[in-house]
């Protein structure tokens, strides 16, 4: 099995999220509108990731954002991946 993720290629793993309710933003960044929230503690697949607005959040602070559907981002500082660097390949 390959480590290397595509933004087309299903996740291998799920990761787990803070303890705090979370924004699901329409792309990368916090000028983005919300287009849900998830409970804390949500399990989420990393499609892919991207760079966007810098947050500062339970993992840090970083300007990463976790591509975890369609036209759904979250900040990778509220995602415990175990990196404060990419974990999957960038976004298209």
């Amino acid at each position: 099995m390959s480590s290397s993720m595509t933004a087309e290629a299903a996740p291998l793993s799920y990761y787990t999220t803070a303890d705090v309710r979370l924004n699901v933003r329409g792309g990368p960044g916090t000028d983005y509108s919300i287009v849900r929230t998830l409970p804390g503690g949500s399990k989420v697949p990393i499609y892919c990731q991207t760079p966007g607005t810098t947050v500062t959040g339970t993992y840090g602070t970083s300007n990463i954002w976790d591509n975890i559907s369609n036209g759904e981002f979250v900040s990778d500082t509220y995602v415990q991946t175990g990196s404060d660097g990419y974990i999957a390949s960038r976004c298209a």
